[in-house]
């Protein structure tokens, strides 16, 4: 049978998915993974080093793929930053639903400490960029070291409510996944809740204020 030439990359990731699924296991080689689904080892190495750089790979494509969905959207730029990541929360948790029985597998013996789970490792480089380019207002502070500390922080902290939701899925048996969805608007509204930083700024230039007209009192 004539080798199959026109491999892609995500062919390569759907084809490793169906095997551990099938399999219960990483293939045992490149070698045997490839002459199982009829094409060249050599096409293999054309986009991936490692099984393992494929596993971190499908996790990079749900994102990838949810980005791309939402871009799709011509309402999806007008958003505020909460619609936006309410909506890519939506679109990729849609993504994991639709390949749950390979999430499951991949993360279900990490899943109480996913922080340290090196697939996920483009995954978060990915997402904590999609964050920094929402456009989320934090204090001006005015002094670059203390911004990027600032950014920082708010990158972190989205990236651990994304892995918080992705274990609350795991664990979710509710039908249609509808406790994730009530769990992933609450826990957005509540931390865009706290970034509110409208009565902070406003506090800080009345403290301005008061400052100054003292000093001019004096």
């Amino acid at each position: 049978m004539a080798k199959k030439k026109n491999i892609t990359q995500n062919d390569i990731i759907s084809f490793y998915m169906d095997y551990v699924l099938e399999h219960d296991q990483q293939p045992k080689s490149v070698y045997s993974f490839a002459k199982h689904n009829n094409f060249e080892e050599t096409k293999f190495y054309e986009y991936f080093g490692t099984f393992e750089a494929v596993e971190k790979h499908v996790f990079k494509a749900f994102h990838d793929n949810s980005t791309a969905t939402l871009h799709k959207s011509e309402d999806y730029p007008e958003f505020e930053p909460r619609d936006k990541l309410l909506s890519y929360y939506f679109t990729f948790f849609e993504n994991l639903t639709a390949n749950r029985s390979y999430v499951v597998y991949a993360l279900n013996k990490h899943k109480n400490n996913l922080k340290s789970f090196k697939a996920l490792a483009a995954l978060n480089s990915s997402f904590t960029h999609y964050i920094s380019e929402l456009g989320i207002e934090l204090i001006d502070i005015k002094e670059d070291r203390l911004d990027k500390i600032q950014n920082r922080g708010l990158q972190e902290t989205a990236w651990l409510q994304l892995l918080l939701i992705m274990k609350f899925w795991i664990d979710d048996t509710s039908s249609s996944f509808e406790k994730t969805d009530i769990f992933i608007e609450k826990s957005v509204n509540t931390s865009f809740d706290v970034l509110n930083i409208a009565p902070l700024k406003s506090l800080i230039d009345f403290g301005k204020f008061i400052f100054k007209e003292k000093i001019k009192m004096n």
